[in-house]
C-alpha cells in the first residue's frame, strides 16, 4: 500500500509543557495568526470547579478565540484519560471540519499519550471485585500481585495502593497481566494526523519563580472562596477535583489548621514539585522528534510558532 502522505492528513498541533511554561501565552499568539481551536489537555482544567486555581484562561482570554473542554466537566464527575481522549477526538474533528486548527494545549501527559498512542482495552472490572480489592490493605494486596502477577509487582511500589489495586483487580478479572494489555493498545490518532507538537521546556529556576508568582497571583484572585465553594459541596476525598494542586493547601488554612501565610508557602512547594514532576516526564518521556524549545523565556516571540505551521 505504501506509506501515506503525511500532507493528506489533517494537521494537529500539540503545545506541551511543565505548569507556568508559557503554553497558554504561545497559543493566544498563535491564535493571532491564524484561525485555531485550543483544546484543553490539563486533567484539572476540564472541571468547572477551579477556574482560578487551575489557571484556566481567563474570561477574556477565551472569548478572544475558540477554547474547547476548559471547565465543561463538573467536579463531582471523575474524568479518565480515556474519557478525555474521546472527547478530544470529537473536538477535534469538529476543528477540522470548520476549517481551524486544533491545538492541543496541557501538561497531562497521560491524556496525551492515551489520545495520541490509545488505550488498553481492558474489559470493565466488577465492581463488586473491585471494592472487595480496594477494602485490602497494601500489604496483602501487594502479596496477592506478587503471586498472581510478579513481573508487574516488581515494577510497582509496595506502598503505592492505587497501582497495586488496578494491576490486582485486571489479573484476577482477565488472567492476564495489565502490562501484556497495555501492549496491545487501540484507539490512538497518532497515524491519522499530521502531528506539529512543540514541548515547552523553560529554564527551572525561571520556571519555578514563574510558579511561585502565579499561585500569589491566585491567591489575590479568589482561589480561597474557590476552594471554600469546593468543599461547601462535600464531595468525596478522592475526587479527582480534590486532589488537584493547592486545594489540600488551602484547605488546610480554611479549616484553621494553618495559617494563610503558611498555606501560600506549601502550595508554592507543591505547585513546584509539580512542574518538576512534568518537566522531568516530558523531557524523558515524549517522543524524540517533538520540537524541544529549552532556554527560552519569552517563548510569544520565538520562531517556533511559524515552524509549527509549516
Amino acid at each position: 500500500m505504501g506509506i501515506p502522505n503525511p500532507e493528506t492528513k489533517p494537521k494537529l498541533a500539540l503545545i506541551a509543557g511543565p505548569t507556568a511554561s508559557g503554553k497558554t501565552a504561545l497559543a493566544l499568539h498563535l491564535a493571532k495568526k491564524r484561525n485555531i481551536v485550543i483544546i484543553n489537555a490539563d486533567s484539572a482544567q476540564v472541571y468547572s470547579d477551579l477556574p482560578i486555581l487551575s489557571a484556566q484562561p481567563s474570561p477574556e482570554e477565551l472569548a478572544s478565540t475558540a477554547h474547547r473542554l476548559f471547565g465543561y466537566l463538573d467536579g463531582a464527575t471523575p474524568c479518565s484519560a480515556a474519557q478525555w481522549a474521546a472527547d478530544a477526538k470529537l473536538e477535534i474533528a469538529n476543528a477540522h471540519q470548520s476549517g481551524a486548527l486544533p491545538v492541543l494545549v496541557g501538561g497531562t501527559g497521560l491524556y496525551l499519550r492515551t489520545l495520541l498512542d490509545g488505550i488498553a482495552p481492558i474489559p470493565t472490572i466488577d465492581p463488586l471485585v473491585r471494592a472487595a480489592i480496594r477494602s485490602q490493605n497494601v500489604v496483602d494486596s501487594f502479596a496477592a500481585l506478587q503471586s498472581l502477577d510478579p513481573v508487574m509487582a516488581d515494577t510497582l511500589s509496595p506502598t503505592d495502593s492505587s497501582r497495586i489495586a488496578r494491576a490486582l483487580e485486571v489479573v484476577q478479572t482477565t488472567g492476564r497481566s495489565i502490562a501484556d494489555w497495555r501492549r496491545d493498545k487501540v484507539g490512538g490518532i497518532a497515524d491519522d494526523v499530521d502531528l506539529r507538537p512543540v514541548l515547552l521546556l523553560p529554564p527551572r529556576d525561571w520556571l519555578y519563580q514563574r510558579c511561585d508568582q502565579r499561585f500569589d497571583g491566585m491567591m489575590d484572585a479568589g482561589a480561597l472562596h474557590e476552594v471554600s465553594a469546593l468543599l461547601a459541596r462535600n464531595l468525596p476525598g478522592d475526587a479527582p477535583v480534590m486532589r488537584a494542586i493547592g486545594v489540600r493547601e488551602i484547605s488546610a488554612c480554611l479549616s484553621g489548621e494553618i495559617a494563610h501565610d503558611e498555606a501560600i508557602r506549601l502550595g508554592k512547594i507543591a505547585t513546584r514539585q509539580y512542574a518538576k514532576r512534568q518537566y522531568t516526564w516530558f523531557r524523558n518521556q515524549s517522543p524524540e522528534d517533538w520540537t524541544r524549545i529549552e532556554n527560552v523565556i519569552c517563548i510569544e516571540n520565538g520562531n517556533e510558532i511559524e515552524r509549527l505551521l509549516q
